[in-house]
């Protein structure tokens, strides 16, 4: 049969005098009367049925069995204090830590970032990359993450932030030593940048456009976008632009589009945070200032559309 747990304020008690090695100093830390902290200590050794102090003349001393109780009670309330502050303490100080993909951060967040800080000047925020980590775990590191993928997570919350489409991009100095009348058809014979991980491609979007597609013989793989775009604007080869990331650039000049054809992905950018924690007390701003930002971005664009035909 398992034995009851005790009263917290007995092991609190017996933690601060473990400590002290003193009942005096134990009760003064606890503010409760000598009286009181002896009558704890006798409720718990009771219960344990083992003494747990050697009472001394002047000062106590731990037995065997409270030496061993000692580390653990210890841990276990530092923990129990840790997390109820963490969770409920006042002002809850701590950095709101979100997760970011590279790309999404640089050419989608970063620029609006300065919004959210202005409107919750309260909130501290700590933005870390998720370039090297597998980053659908859920993992509890982070509060929210900002992932790529098909969304289809069962252990995350996952808000949709992006409904792109895609595109070829280059440099206008690379377009300029295309072929007048260049085609689709063509673009295998030339450099094209690949980027590592994402499902819907190159293969995606030549399937989607109706063209062969073989294996590339000219180009480059990335395992990040923001690498194959940046060769991209420095005359590279040519990329394959998501719309939501490629707007400034192409706004900017640095980037052209090689046709007015587009098609539509299948994967997306996501919100997550896991579904078997507590949200950081903040997370919430994020979440509704983000989700505000994307519902300006939809209703801007005519993108969505191609997703409810």
């Amino acid at each position: 049969m398992k034995k009851r747990l005790p009263p917290l304020n007995w092991l609190r008690s017996f933690e601060a005098a473990a400590r002290h090695l003193s009942f005096t100093h134990a009760s003064q830390e606890l503010h409760i009367t000598q009286a009181a902290m002896s009558q704890h200590i006798k409720g718990l050794e009771s219960q344990l049925g083992t003494a747990l102090f050697v009472r001394l003349p002047r000062g106590l001393e731990l037995t065997d069995a409270g030496s061993a109780y000692m580390p653990v009670v210890h841990e276990s309330i530092e923990k129990l204090s840790e997390v109820t502050e963490e969770l409920f303490g006042q002002g809850r100080t701590k950095l709101l830590n979100i997760r970011v993909n590279m790309v999404f951060f640089i050419h989608w967040l970063a620029p609006r970032l300065q919004g959210f800080t202005d409107s919750h000047p309260e909130v501290n925020l700590k933005i870390t990359s998720n370039i090297w980590v597998n980053n659908r775990t859920g993992s509890s590191d982070c509060d929210l993450e900002i992932t790529h993928g098909n969304g289809r997570w069962p252990h995350l919350n996952a808000r949709r932030l992006t409904w792109d489409t895609l595109y070829p991009v280059c440099s206008k100095q690379y377009a300029e030593t295309l072929p007048s009348g260049f085609a689709p058809t063509a673009l295998l014979n030339e450099k094209l940048l690949h980027v590592i991980g994402y499902e819907d491609g190159w293969g995606h979007w030549f399937t989607s456009m109706g063209l062969p597609y073989a294996e590339f013989e000219h180009g480059s793989q990335f395992d990040t976008l923001v690498n194959a775009l940046e060769v991209s604007v420095n005359h590279g080869g040519i990329a394959l632009g998501r719309s939501s990331l490629v707007k400034r650039y192409i706004n900017e000049g640095k980037l052209v589009r090689l046709f007015e054809t587009e098609v539509a992905t299948r994967e997306a950018f996501y919100l997550v945070n896991s579904n078997s924690t507590i949200l950081h007390s903040h997370a919430q701003l994020f979440i509704d200032w983000i989700l505000n930002e994307v519902g300006r971005d939809v209703s801007n664009n005519s993108y969505r559309e191609l997703y409810s035909q």
